[in-house]
């Protein structure tokens, strides 16, 4: 099988992250499976997001690649330039493929340029509609983007490395930067689309720590002083990073799913949401147990401090790369099959 993706290594983000873990699943399970990303291509920055490269004028040289790799089953897992060049190979040749929608892209071209999101929607809904199916991450996407018209959705959750995050060891934040307990955490990209500020500019007990980077990186930092922002870490970094913290804040608005929320529980960290999809979805019934979501997210942030850390790290242990690799491996069509309906 084939995955043409515009987001890929050396891009660390929840997308990738997905992609090279479901990939890792299914050639364990003896599949053949390659992933085309930008780095086979000319590119350049994303506008406004220079760590992001775009793909050039990829149409040809995809083109070959795919017939050369020669697919039993096709996956289009984003719609920059490489998911339209993979699509449009399709649709030349009447080819079945399949898709995912991984990002809000209309809200995120909204906090960025003012653009209507209804522009974008309906750009989107164009091209996932000509999949055979279109693998989303919960139940509340699932709703939105069917009142948006979207069809063939199929829901995909997402999992968590249970042997790389754990409750051990914890850094201990306090005493390397000299700040109080208790410690409210975010880990991630610093970008608009994240809606940081949110948590910055709340009246919290103890201290705010931020670890990664980003283009609103310089910016936040000059702008909250009191802030802790320790920059990217890396992946061997990041689970005692987690751990260390009393509650994981995760400010966002926008995204489809979050899986630092589930490495966060998996580090035995209780999480703090706005009721939004993604944290209400994983969150679920064990919020009060597990953390807190809601309208007020100063609110949701000191219930989560009750909340127990046995508890966080059982709930994230519902969710596995193999049964998330094992719904992508069911939704998949054969490449010469027409489009299909697919059961949700």
């Amino acid at each position: 099988m084939l995955i043409v993706s515009d987001a890929w290594r050396p891009q660390v983000n929840g997308v990738v992250r997905t992609l090279a873990t479901v990939t890792d699943e299914l050639r364990a399970l003896g599949h053949h499976v390659e992933v085309v990303g930008p780095d086979r291509f000319r590119t350049i920055p994303c506008p406004t997001y220079p760590d992001i490269r775009l793909s050039i004028l990829p149409k040809r040289r995809l083109a070959r690649i795919i017939e050369q790799f020669a697919p039993d089953h096709l996956h289009i897992a984003t719609e920059g330039p490489l998911g339209l060049a993979a699509r449009a190979w399709a649709k030349r040749r009447r080819f079945a493929f399949t898709s995912s929608f991984h990002t809000r892209f209309p809200e995120y071209i909204h906090a960025r340029t003012g653009i209507p999101v209804g522009i974008a929607y309906a750009f989107l809904r164009r091209f996932h509609n000509d999949a055979s199916a279109t693998l989303i991450a919960t139940r509340s996407l699932q709703e939105d983007l069917a009142g948006r018209g979207f069809t063939r959705l199929v829901r995909w959750s997402r999992g968590v490395d249970l042997a790389r995050f754990n409750p051990q060891p914890r850094r201990d934040w306090a005493t390397e930067y000299n700040v109080a307990r208790p410690i409210f955490l975010y880990v991630g990209r610093i970008a608009v689309e994240k809606n940081i500020d949110a948590f910055l500019e709340l009246e919290l007990p103890g201290s705010k720590i931020v670890v990664g980077g980003g283009p609103q990186l310089a910016a936040l930092k000059a702008r909250y002083p009191d802030v802790v922002f320790t920059g990217p870490f890396s992946e061997a970094e990041l689970a005692a990073a987690y751990a260390g913290g009393d509650v994981f804040v995760f400010p966002s608005r926008t995204d489809t799913f979050g899986l630092v929320v589930l490495e966060a529980l998996a580090c035995g960290v209780p999480v703090a949401a706005y009721d939004v999809t993604g944290p209400k979805d994983i969150l679920g019934d064990a919020s009060g147990h597990v953390g807190a979501f809601g309208p007020d997210l100063r609110a949701s942030a000191l219930a989560a401090l009750d909340a127990d850390r046995g508890d966080c790290r059982a709930h994230a242990e519902r969710f596995t790369w193999a049964a998330c690799a094992g719904i992508f491996l069911s939704a998949l069509v054969p490449l010469a099959a027409g489009t299909t309906s697919a059961k949700n």
